[in-house]
């Protein structure tokens, strides 16, 4: 089963004396990983991974954990594309039950609770608001939509309450809940849930899902696999992979300095998400009559809209429904939008068209009238989801699909579709397809294993905070709740000995400081300012263009003297 959960541990930093920078412990993991890579044996791994989203990291870590020896490659940074991009939520997907999808949902519904337990620094409980008005609509073509209308066609499409109430029963049941709280009815008129909502809104119904910090999740499944065994190459490109003498064959460039390198593996795994049709035609070249349907979903991320810590779940007059979530403490985050994506390679953003989409559906349901220049910061990502043929993206299967082919000689697993709530299950999956290729395969194991400073109760979050600040008391209430939301029963060893802020060295602002960065450079991958202040964290919602620059001058200054003390 690899090593004990909390392995990871062992592996801190040593920290100077306070009157230097409490940070300075040259920890090169990671910084010379494609010279040790390049000089290691060339014994054939047992599964090359092809892709470092949630997927790719979610398999690595559980292959892992069962003894196979494992290579991951990723062209860009871990969680650069879809798995930074989602609406963040590990949730069973309300919605899903009207196109009948009772497996999926039930899959996801149970794994909330499993996940909560294995990441409570960066997974948490909410609560979600649904407000009710005879004016909601189904999409046209669900099959629930399309039975209503043939068994009572004076509803004329509309959701009505009675079935509305019935979803929910069924989202409370299916998956056996331990530790989420069930569904209730609000009255919406004396309640705070109800203030910032336009006053035609006089009924609710609240129920529970889960907030989930989507890049750090990838991060630390890859920090994870890698502490049980695996070698985790961020920023190395795959540019060919081939079957040769009962192998793959997979030639690798690293996108940083060009090198290239052959490495030889038993199994291949493709989770290339929205590149995982080019893999298969371009990389792997199997004639292969899956497809992938791409799907672009924008959000929008406004300053704080209301008081409260729940979530709105907002039905539209066309079927569609978006959510608007508490984020980062002081500001809104509203999606998402289902529309059609051509072409992987051309970067999806939030268009004009989707984000005038998003305010006017808001604008529905608050008071407050939203306009574009309400608007702070846009994101969007590409679902890479398998293609049933439904007629619309919104009506596109959000299950995921695995695909062997043996054809020919080494087995070669092809990932599609997916929700970020059921990676591990997908993971275990994909480990029971492994293990009908590759002997000896042992069992699943994930199920409970905490992720790298998960180790605390569900509802120990504000005691690991009073904890830290008794540790630390320069640490202010922000400071310390945003360093254990990121990094749970880590954060005292990235503040290592410091006794005041001023040793934890360079303040980029925002409270990242140079302990923080080197800490990210040398444990999770980071490289560039990019990587850190939108995907290790939020905080460019806070920093300043120029504060961004500098980080950045500073990350490739520090990455070089890294470099150097690696050699």
């Amino acid at each position: 089963m690899g090593i004990a959960k909390n392995e990871h541990k062992r592996k801190k930093s040593p920290c100077v004396n306070a009157t230097q920078s409490a940070y300075i412990a040259p920890d090169i993991r990671g910084i010379g990983r494609w010279r040790a890579v390049i000089d290691q044996n060339v014994e054939p791994t047992d599964l090359f991974i092809i892709g470092g989203g949630i997927n790719g990291c979610g398999i690595a870590r559980d292959a892992a954990g069962r003894g196979l020896s494992v290579t991951l490659a990723e062209m860009n940074d871990l969680a650069s594309a879809t798995s930074s991009a989602s609406t963040k939520l590990f949730h069973g997907g309300l919605r899903y039950l009207e196109y009948f999808e009772f497996r999926l949902v039930r899959e996801a519904l149970v794994e909330r609770e499993v996940l909560l337990k294995a990441m409570p620094h960066i997974s948490w409980p909410m609560r979600f608001v649904l407000p009710y008005h005879e004016d909601m609509r189904f999409e046209s073509d669900t099959p629930t939509s399309r039975l209503l209308s043939f068994i009572m066609p004076w509803m004329k499409g509309r959701r009505p309450a009675w079935l509305i109430r019935l979803g929910l029963f069924l989202y409370d049941n299916l998956g056996g809940r331990k530790i989420l709280p069930g569904t209730k009815t609000l009255a919406l008129e004396n309640a705070p849930e109800g203030v910032p909502l336009d006053d035609r809104f006089a009924k609710a119904y609240e129920y529970s899902d889960c907030w989930i910090e989507d890049s750090r999740l990838v991060v630390l499944n890859a920090r994870d696999a890698e502490a049980r065994g695996a070698t985790i190459l961020p920023r190395t490109k795959v540019l060919s992979a081939a079957r040769d003498g009962g192998l793959w064959r997979i030639e690798t460039q690293n996108t940083e300095n060009g090198e290239t390198r052959t490495h030889h593996a038993k199994m291949l795994v493709n989770a290339g998400g929205p590149w995982v049709g080019d893999i298969i035609q371009t990389k792997v070249r199997l004639n292969s009559t899956e497809g992938v349907r791409l799907v672009r979903g924008s959000h929008i991320v406004t300053r704080k809209l209301y008081d409260h810590d729940k979530c709105y779940f907002f039905q539209g007059t066309d079927g569609r429904i978006i959510f608007a979530i508490p984020y980062e403490t002081d500001f809104t985050l509203i999606g998402t939008t289902d529309a059609e994506h051509d072409d992987p390679s051309n970067k999806p953003v939030c268009t004009p068209q989707e984000q005038s989409y998003l305010l006017n559906f808001a604008n529905q349901y608050f008071k407050q009238d939203l306009s574009d220049k309400d608007v702070v910061w846009t994101y969007s990502g590409v679902r890479p989801l398998y293609d049933d043929g439904a007629s619309s993206a919104t009506a596109a299967t959000r299950d995921y699909t695995l695909k062997v082919d043996a054809n020919g000689g080494a087995p070669v697993l092809n990932i599609f579709g997916g929700k970020i709530t059921t990676y591990r299950r997908l993971a275990e999956s994909a480990l029971e397809k492994i293990a009908e290729q590759l002997p000896n395969v042992k069992g699943p194991w994930t199920a409970g294993v905490t992720l790298p400073g998960g180790d605390f109760p569900v509802d120990g979050f504000d005691a690991q905070v009073a904890k830290l600040q008794d540790a630390f008391p320069f640490l202010d209430a922000f400071w310390a709740r945003r360093l254990v939301r990121a990094y749970g029963t880590e954060a005292p060893t990235i503040l290592g000995t410091a006794k005041e802020a001023g040793d934890l060295g360079r303040d980029f602002g925002a409270t990242l400081t140079e302990a923080e960065v080197h800490w990210l450079m040398t444990h999770e991958y980071a490289h560039t300012a990019e990587d850190v202040v939108w995907r290790r964290n939020k905080l460019g919602l806070r920093l300043s263009a120029e504060q961004i620059k500098d980080l950045d001058t500073w990350m490739a200054d520090h990455r070089q003297s890294l470099s150097k003390a690696a050699e």
